[in-house]
């Protein structure tokens, strides 16, 4: 699926919050800021930089157990309804330090993930594609 064949712009707009927690944040960063704002427009996607304006939490990266209160607090600000979308494989499931003692095992162990982007670290364009099949989840 490319950025051109998805229209959904029109349907509703999604309000977005990365937290980029490790390399997998820049590839989200690299889709969410690095297209031009009216190619994000167009998708109906408006980044933002508070929860308390979010309706979609991006969860990107290696989550530490340190670092897991402050990831279940940033979801407990956001306004109903709230989504979470899993990006890479630290986030889903620990990736390569999954044996670890300090590695969340993924992140939808304490939260409820709604889609999951595999990859190591994947593709800016996977987001995108994360961000449709919510789309189609919640349509």
């Amino acid at each position: 699926m490319t950025v051109s064949t998805l229209d959904w712009g029109t349907t509703y707009r999604v309000t977005v919050l990365d937290l980029g927690l490790a390399c997998c944040g820049v590839e989200v960063m690299a889709a969410l800021e690095g297209h031009r704002p009216e190619h994000l427009e167009a998708l109906g996607v408006d980044p933002v930089h508070a929860a308390g304006e979010a309706h979609v939490l991006v969860v990107s990266g290696t989550v530490t157990d340190v670092m897991l209160p402050a990831v279940v607090a940033t979801y407990d600000e956001m306004p109903e309804p709230k989504y979470v979308l899993s990006v890479g494989a630290c986030s889903n499931t620990g990736g390569p330090y999954w044996d670890s003692y300090s590695v969340t095992k993924g992140i939808d162990q304490v939260l409820p993930v709604h889609v999951a982007v595999p990859g190591c670290p994947p593709r800016p364009e996977a987001l995108l594609d994360g961000l449709a099949a919510l789309h189609r989840l919640v349509s």
